[in-house]
């Protein structure tokens, strides 16, 4: 079974080819490991390790001018498949793509980053464009 914790450097540059003219959303999904695993072999768990990730990136997703636009707790996979659980699920707002390159490429977010990949199994980030919302499906 693939898992997905970092971008390939192929879809990290198509991302950076998409237009750059506003505002870009992240979904984020995230399923954690039971225990961490850091290269160093350090012990902890996949939730402790992921909270040192969003500490130590906050300060950084903060100066990029991030913030967090929608948050929710999993419930039940109704459409998709059964095993796909996940234990954060949340949109990342950036003012732009360029302001998320600039956080990934910073070097102390590159130092927090280690614990997210120790901390996560699988995981999902898409972007998205945000629009205004209609008052029906499709719209």
């Amino acid at each position: 079974m693939t898992r997905y914790v970092d971008p390939e450097r192929a879809r990290f540059g198509a991302f950076r080819r998409l237009p750059d003219d506003g505002p870009v959303h992240m979904l984020n999904l995230v399923r954690l490991r039971n225990r961490a695993a850091y290269a160093d072999g350090r012990e902890t768990t996949g939730a402790e390790a992921y909270q040192a990730y969003g500490r130590e990136s906050a300060r950084i997703f903060k100066r990029v001018g991030g913030r967090i636009v929608w948050s929710g707790d999993f419930a039940l996979m109704l459409i998709g498949p059964e095993d796909e659980v996940w234990d954060h699920c949340f949109i990342a707002e950036y003012p732009s793509a360029r302001a998320f390159v600039a956080m990934v490429k910073d070097p102390a977010y590159q130092d927090a980053v280690i614990h997210r990949q120790a901390a996560v199994e699988d995981s999902r980030l898409i972007r998205l464009s945000p629009r205004a919302n209609g008052e029906s499906f499709g719209s």
